[in-house]
């Protein structure tokens, strides 16, 4: 291992790519100036780059770049959904690497909605990509959502009902909260963060419940942003990512995903292997979306993975 507990990393760069319609992206930089380039994709939509994603790299041997996608985190506005979509940050991603004069191959680590991200721009430009290290996977296709609407019901169907009883005026639930998320009426808000924002922490719980949740201005915006992209199909053609797998099969890659993951289940995962010739699955015995158990595993395996 190459950290322990107390290393916080440092970046050495930092700051904003040039406004773009209306949004001021954040992006920082850690480890070798000169090292081989890493770039980290979090996940959500909505959530954000922490500098404890670099941990599990060399930090004498990578340079290792991450950013907050728009809307999030430190990039500006705040929770701007507009002129944001998935591609908008595959364009933005572009302009990243651009900015950093990075024009060799890269390697992309992303989790959840980071490895959707990682597998859209492996696809985009595969000259570019030299590996992927991907977990908790998510394709964002037909199958995901089916699995949201329907497969989840088996489990929570109390859950998922008080979800539904909630909608008005022949909207779709996605569409219906993201009518509420997007006002500046804090009770809207509060509502639609409580029911359908809080809804993927749910999965996996034995004990669910639906509570009013305190806010804040980032809970709102991680949530508008994830709302928004739910409602709009992620912004994506129908199973666009695996009708588009063949253009990476010789990209090496690696995925990491929890046997009992309530959120993206492992039949994803076990699709885009089969898919992937020169990918390695390795499932780890535990459950949730997040856990200590999978983030060990993530980083022995990267390690392993570079080391080859």
């Amino acid at each position: 291992m190459f950290w322990n507990k107390w290393f916080e990393p440092k970046a050495f760069n930092q700051g904003y790519l040039p406004e773009k319609d209306g949004h001021k992206v954040y992006f920082a930089e850690y480890g070798n100036p000169r090292g081989f380039p890493v770039l980290v994709l979090h996940g959500g939509p909505g959530g954000c780059f922490k500098a404890k994603h670099v941990k599990v790299f060399d930090l004498k041997k990578y340079r290792v770049i991450g950013f907050d996608q728009r809307g999030c985190g430190k990039s500006h506005p705040l929770g701007q959904w507009q002129k944001n979509t998935v591609q908008d940050t595959l364009d933005d991603i572009d302009r990243l690497l651009e900015h950093l004069e990075i024009y060799e191959k890269i390697i992309i680590r992303g989790g959840s909605w980071g490895s959707t991200l990682a597998l859209l721009f492996a696809e985009r430009h595969p000259e570019k990509v030299k590996k992927l290290l991907l977990s908790q996977i998510f394709l964002a296709d037909e199958a995901s959502k089916k699995w949201e609407e329907e497969g989840t019901t088996w489990f929570y169907p109390d859950i998922w009902e008080q979800i539904k009883s909630k909608v008005r005026g022949g909207y779709s639930v996605g569409e219906y909260y993201a009518r509420l998320i997007n006002t500046g009426e804090a009770q809207k808000q509060i509502k639609a963060i409580s029911y359908l924002g809080s809804y993927e922490r749910i999965l996996g719980s034995l004990d669910p419940k639906i509570e009013n949740k305190a806010i804040d201005e980032y809970i709102v915006a991680s949530n508008r942003i994830y709302i928004n992209y739910l409602a709009n199909s992620f912004y994506l053609k129908e199973n666009q990512i695996m009708k588009n797998i063949k253009k990476i099969s010789s990209v090496p890659t690696l995925i990491v995903h929890n046997r009992l993951d309530f959120v993206c289940p492992p039949e994803g995962a076990f699709r885009l292997h089969k898919a992937l010739a020169q990918s390695r699955l390795v499932i780890v015995p535990d459950k949730g979306h997040v856990s200590k158990k999978l983030y060990q595993a993530i980083a022995k395996e990267i390690k392993k993975e570079l080391e080859n």
